[in-house]
């Protein structure tokens, strides 16, 4: 064959047409990615546009700092003060309950539980994740704002009822991550510890937890993210009074936080009032403090895996002994002040010392006792933290399935609700349900997957991948009330869309696309590359390589993400309050049409049909079983694959 014979001349052409398709496919890939980029600076954008013009009229100063909220008083102020710390108050209180009882969850499921019961266990806490946070508000008023009333004689919504319900949503969270931090610090290094004579406890605090100290940061950060952006749950059950505490640990008093007051007062605001504007000033108060904590996680993380991949190229700067131990007792001065001002703010000042010394006590004692004693109480405190999250969140799933199972029938699942909700069932909630998941998938499915190929197949690691990929990481961390407002202020204001099933999914798309792109980022690369270069041997171009056998082969992974989106989108409420929902005794008959969705509908009866409870307990079971069921299908599939192939 000569260079000028038609067959030459064919081939020639063939490879021409073959580069041109692979270059435009290569193209689209990167557009989807960067789909991710254009969203977040969407949401900024819009956001500030829409707060900018609070500043005409107030400063910034007056603010961030003023002490009156007062929207509807003849001369209106709005000093965020007291809602920031409200905001910064319950995050903390949250945090006290979950990172102590987290770490201990994590230490033993990671070394003290059975092998055979560890991957139960496991499953189980990855499972609680994905009970909707409207499910945690709705048991919190219930169970949790009564007890507190009676107990403590109280008005019952209070910070301390915020803290408890948020701390138990952020533990799955927590638990997981650092879990995750631990078992991947080496076998190499328990094996060396143990060899030297440590016991298995020194081993845990002196060897592994420091070890993994990158990981179980970034689950700190993750969980004061995820409840710094917490909605419903706050809403329910924190008071929502522009108070400010006395104290970190005057528990009794409502509070108000920067979500609760978005989801409870952005509906009530008319559009280009000053009220409004200073709620969108809030909403970028509030972005702004997530995506620096998601930014720090990630910094965590990425250290994390640098340090198990053995790609740490600069020595770790450590602290010099003497100014470490200094910052040991710093933080156990912080520790014992705040117990201190807790248990004053809860009793007497000499009763607060009393219980400062017993405990400064039990601390020094502790360094005294036998090795093998040590060991037993650690361990002992860590089988009490995995039975005492068990019981929580167990206890919030009992109290919902066996209310709600007595009011479930199938005259309930299949007849249209009546009387605002209150009566009737939930066939148009459930119907509503579905079309803003199956609409969101729509919208993120195809995106986040080519997105996840340009990421993984494509790119390499250039400063261009790194803006895509903390674009991604902060679209993963916004608060689901922020991708509320967006879609009301782009959808439903800029585009006319109005309240609309339409408005809706798109919104919910958006919400749901970091997860699909990572869960298939993560199961592309557990393709072995061998797979790869011999496609490409046979001839094969790198698209039908792609299509042909890694995108196969990954389907697994990538079907477990679309499912986790199924169930976060299908129990999401804040991006609904301001989108798509509204009473109607019909199905949508276009996609312009308001909908009604079921955790929706769970808040509605909560706020506004105080005598509907059981009607509500009802629509929580449905719900909650078709999250839970989600969620256990992505699980199922996961470990299937997991031990069929073993990638």
């Amino acid at each position: 064959m000569t260079l000028l014979s038609p067959n030459f001349i064919s081939l020639r052409t063939r490879l021409k047409n073959s580069n041109k398709k692979e270059l435009t496919i290569q193209g689209f890939l990167f557009l989807a990615s960067f789909v991710a980029i254009i969203v977040v600076f969407l949401v900024i954008v819009f956001l500030i546009r829409q707060a900018y013009p609070l500043y005409l009229h107030t400063s910034v100063a007056d603010f961030l700092f003023g002490l009156k909220w007062l929207p509807d008083a003849t001369n209106p102020s709005f000093g965020a003060a007291p809602i920031i710390l409200g905001t910064i108050f319950v995050t903390i209180g949250a945090m006290v309950i979950a990172l102590p009882l987290g770490l201990g969850c994590a230490i033993f499921i990671a070394f003290i539980a059975p092998p055979k019961i560890r991957v139960f266990m496991k499953s189980a806490v990855e499972l609680l994740s994905g009970v909707p946070s409207v499910i945690f508000g709705f048991f919190g008023l219930q169970i949790i704002v009564p007890w507190i009333r009676n107990t403590f004689d109280t008005a019952g919504p209070s910070f301390f009822a915020a803290s408890l319900i948020v701390g138990l949503i952020a533990l799955p969270t927590i638990v997981t991550v650092m879990e995750d931090a631990m078992t991947s610090a080496g076998r190499d290094l328990w094996e060396a510890s143990v060899g030297l004579g440590a016991t298995r406890w020194e081993t845990i605090s002196k060897v592994i937890i420091p070890s993994a100290i990158s990981g179980i940061g970034a689950g700190i950060m993750l969980g004061v993210g995820r409840a710094m952006g917490e909605t419903m749950a706050v809403l329910m059950v924190a008071g929502n009074s522009n108070i400010i505490p006395l104290t970190v640990f005057d528990l009794f008093r409502p509070i108000s936080t920067i979500t609760g007051t978005l989801g409870l007062e952005m509906g009530e605001s008319s559009n280009g009032t000053t009220h409004q504007f200073a709620l969108y000033s809030l909403a970028v108060l509030l972005m702004v403090m997530v995506m620096a904590i998601n930014l720090i996680s990630s910094y965590f993380i990425s250290r994390l895996k640098n340090r198990m991949q053995g790609e740490t190229k600069k020595r770790a700067i450590r602290m010099p002994v003497r100014p470490r131990r200094v910052t040991k007792w710093i933080l156990w001065m912080v520790i014992a002040i705040l117990l201190l001002d807790f248990i004053a703010a809860n009793s007497t000042i000499f009763i607060a010392f009393i219980v400062l010394s017993i405990v400064i006590g039990a601390v020094v004692l502790f360094h005294f006792l036998p090795r093998q004693a040590v060991q037993y109480i650690a361990f002992g405190l860590a089988i009490g933290a995995f039975a005492l999250v068990m019981f929580f969140l167990g206890y919030v799933l009992y109290d919902v399935i066996s209310k709600g199972a007595r009011v479930v029938t199938f005259q309930f699942i299949f007849s249209m609700p009546t009387y605002g909700g209150s009566k009737g069932g939930v066939f148009a909630s459930l119907v509503g349900t579905l079309e803003l998941v199956g609409g969101a998938l729509l919208v993120a499915a195809p995106i986040g997957i080519c997105a996840a190929i340009y990421l993984n197949e494509y790119s390499r690691e250039t400063w261009l991948k790194k803006i895509i990929r903390i674009g991604i990481d902060n679209l993963n961390g916004l608060p689901s009330i922020i991708f509320g407002l967006f879609g009301f202020t782009l959808l439903v204001i800029t585009f006319k869309f109005g309240i609309s099933l339409l408005a809706g999914q798109i919104t919910l798309g958006f919400m749901i696309l970091p997860t699909i792109i990572r869960t298939t980022e993560e199961s592309l690369k557990a393709i072995p590359l061998s797979l790869r270069e011999a496609s490409l041997a046979l001839g094969s171009t790198k698209w039908q390589t792609i299509s042909q056998v890694v995108l196969p082969a990954s389907a697994p992974g990538t079907l477990t993400g679309i499912i986790l989106s199924i169930g976060r989108a299908a129990g999401e409420t804040a991006p609904l309050l301001f989108t798509a929902c509204a009473f109607s005794r019909f199905l949508p008959q276009s996609e312009l049409d308001t909908v009604q969705a079921m955790s929706w509908q769970i808040y509605l009866l909560t706020q506004a049909y105080p005598n509907a409870i059981m009607q509500a307990y009802g629509v929580a079971f449905v719900l909650l079983v078709l999250v839970l069921i989600m969620y256990s299908i992505a699980i199922i599939v996961r470990y299937y694959y997991k031990n069929k192939f073993k990638l």
